[in-house]
Parts: structure tokens; sequence; C-alpha cells
């Protein structure tokens, strides 16, 4: 990684602006899948990181931003409790969150590495980027020649560029992707020209129900294994150890606590963004002040309307260019970690445990208990780590 405590203010400022702009498709399209406003979304996603920040002792390079995990909870939810009851659930995410935070407190990170050592940890990172790898292609194809030359300007800016273009592959290729489609004649900029310059995001206040309640503690169990897939991932990519220090009790008090701010004034959950881990690796830049300059922005964006009307005007294919790489590389660190700690595919315990979980991973294999659903990453990591603990160890072919 590179020492970024050489760069200056500016230069941090234009890469925070750079890891928000890497974060922004995802962070407001949860909003608008689920029927909340996308500008709370940034607002929540700004504090929430700066939350994180604060409970991990600004050590770790973590964005935070709207969590996929909870779609499809949101949605069933609002139908059946309303969207002021639905928030009281998510609200309740965050004890999912401090619970598990407590027992790696009590317990100690053995008790993790025992649960998530590299055989489990390796392919559950693979998932991360490869899971997202049809988002990166939708995004991507709804105009192609946009995607790639959004795609091909960040790899030719993070190959050849020296200074401080260097820095910024990812913000360069969305600039070049965003001119080109001016010319293309496809962006519309009439709703910048209608937005007020300063409007404030349409809060939605929660309202006790327990049956929300009930209904999305369940849910919360996927984002936690996540949470620790991705705290593993930046380890990878930074070559630091989160896990022991702040520790991962801290890093999952803080998303849990981000979580509950978040869902107190109408915003989705929020989670740890692989997308921002990505552009780390790429950009080999890991200064958790320039995520918190990220966080900034996002807050500023939230209340600058015409910034959050114009960021909106940015064509999916242009960010999707650039997933394809991001996801990509998130894909690639997972089997660097495979790689690195030496795992035999030829043990066939080794090979059942990563094979299974890439399965049930891109795959997308559920598992349902009444309202209870547990699937995609989630669950094939939870598989990975049963069958970590059951396979008896040094079973070959």
């Amino acid at each position: 990684m590179k020492n970024s405590n050489n760069l200056g203010l500016v230069q941090k400022t234009i890469v925070g602006a750079q890891f928000l702009f890497v974060a922004f498709g995802a962070t407001v399209l949860v909003p608008l899948l689920v029927g909340l406003d996308p500008s709370v979304a940034l607002l929540t996603a700004g504090i929430g990181t700066l939350i994180f920040h604060a409970v991990t002792k600004g050590k770790v390079p973590v964005f935070l931003g709207s969590s996929f995990a909870f779609i499809a909870p949101i949605i069933k939810a609002t139908e059946l409790f309303g969207l002021p009851g639905t928030l009281s659930g998510l609200v309740a995410v965050g004890s999912v969150y401090a619970l598990m935070s407590l027992l790696v407190r009590l317990r100690g990170v053995t008790f993790i590495t025992r649960l998530f050592p590299p055989i489990v940890v390796g392919p559950v990172i693979m998932l991360i980027g490869l899971s997202l790898a049809g988002t990166g292609v939708n995004m991507a194809q709804s105009n192609w020649t946009l995607a790639i030359i959004s795609l091909a300007t960040t790899i030719v800016v993070s190959l050849y560029a020296k200074g401080l273009l260097r820095l910024i592959p990812i913000f360069a290729g969305i600039v070049v992707g965003y001119i080109a489609a001016i010319f293309y004649g496809i962006i519309d900029f009439q709703p910048v020209m209608d937005a007020s310059w300063f409007a404030l995001p349409a809060f939605v206040r929660p309202e006790l129900r327990w049956e929300a309640i009930i209904f999305m503690i369940p849910v919360a169990i996927a984002p936690v294994i996540e949470h620790i897939g991705d705290i593993y991932a930046i380890n990878e990519v930074t070559g630091k150890d989160y896990v022991s220090d702040p520790g991962l009790h801290r890093t999952m008090l803080g998303d849990g606590l981000a979580c509950v701010a978040a869902s107190f004034i109408g915003g989705p959950p929020v989670t740890t963004y692989s997308e921002v881990t990505g552009a780390i690796s790429l950009t080999k830049i890991a200064d958790p002040a320039v995520i918190r300059i990220a966080a900034i922005f996002g807050i500023l964006f939230s209340v600058l309307g015409k910034v959050s009307a114009l960021l909106k005007t940015i064509p999916e294919a242009v960010l999707g260019g650039i997933m394809l790489l991001l996801f990509g590389t998130i894909a690639a660190v997972g089997i660097n970690s495979l790689v690195k700690n030496k795992i035999d595919l030829g043990n066939t315990r080794n090979l059942v445990i990563v094979s299974l979980i890439l399965i049930l991973g891109i795959g997308g294999a559920e598992f349902s208990i009444g309202t209870f659903t547990i699937g995609g990453i989630g669950l094939a990591a939870l598989v990975g780590v049963v069958l970590n603990l059951i396979l008896p160890q040094g079973k070959q072919q």
C-alpha cells in the first residue's frame, strides 16, 4: 500500500471523492428499489461510516453503504407492517451485531479464526466479488460502448499515469465515460436544472412494531457473516490484521451502530462496501482518513440538491464498466488468500469445502424456515463454517 501520509490534503480530498463515486451507484440504488429517499441513503452512508471509524479508532479503511441483503426483506416488511414499522425492525438489526460483538469480545479472536480459517475465508472473499458480477455486467451492458470507455480509461490510468492522476484511475474513468455520454447525447440535465441548491432529505421516523422486529432480526445473520468476510478481505488487501487491532468486536459494533443510526432517520441498513475495498486494492491507497473524506462528501452531497442530482445523471453503464474491474479485483484477492496460505486443493476435504462455498454462493441458494431465510454469501459461508468443523482433518483423495 502507498504511504498515504505523503499525500497532500488536495490529493486526499480528490481520492476521497473518487471512493464515494465508487460506492455511489449501489448506495443510491438500494433506496430506489425499496422506496426510500436516495439522499437519506447518502447521508446515512456518510454518518454510518464516521460512526464506524469512531468505534474502530479510525484504523480500518472501510466505507459503509446501503446493504443489498435487506432489499427483499424491506419490500416484504413494508407490505406487512408499513415503512415506519419496518424501520423499527431495522433498528433492532443492530442488536444482532452487538451480540456477535460481545461473543467475539468474550471468546477472543481465536473463536473467530477457528470458525473462519483461510479455507473458508478465501472462497468467501471470492464470492463477495463473484456474486456481484451479474450486477456489474447488467450495469455495463446497458451501453457497452460507454462501459468499455470507462473501463479502458481506468486500466490505462492505473497502469501508465503518473503523479496525482495515477491515484484516481476510477475517477478518471467516470469523468471520461461521462464526457463520452454527453457526446452521445444521453445525459438529461433537466433534473439538475430543476433541483434546488439546498434540500434536506425526506426523513422517516420508525414506529415500534414488534412483528417487524421479529421479522427482521434473523435477516441480520447473513450480513454479519458477510461483514466478517469483508474485514478479512480488507486485511488481505492492506496486509494488516484488523481482526486483532482494533478487533473484530469493534468492527461489528461499529457496523451495528451505523445500521441503527441509518434506520432511525429512514435510511437503509448499511454494510461494509466491497466496491471501495476493490478501489483500495487498485489504487493502493488505504488511509482511513481518505475514507472519512469520502463519508463527508456523502453527507454534503445529500443536502446539495444540484450536486446530488448531477451525480444521479451518471449513466449506469459508466459505473458498470468500472465495477467489472473492481468486482474482479475482489475475487482475485480471495484467490490470492488461498495461494498465500498454501491451501492444497488436492486435499479432498479442502476441495469439498471450497467447491460447495462457491457453488452455493454463485448459484444463489436459499434456505428458509418460516419467515427466516438465509441465502447467497451468508448461506455459503455458514455451510463452509459447518463443513470445516465437522469434516475430519487430513482427509485425502
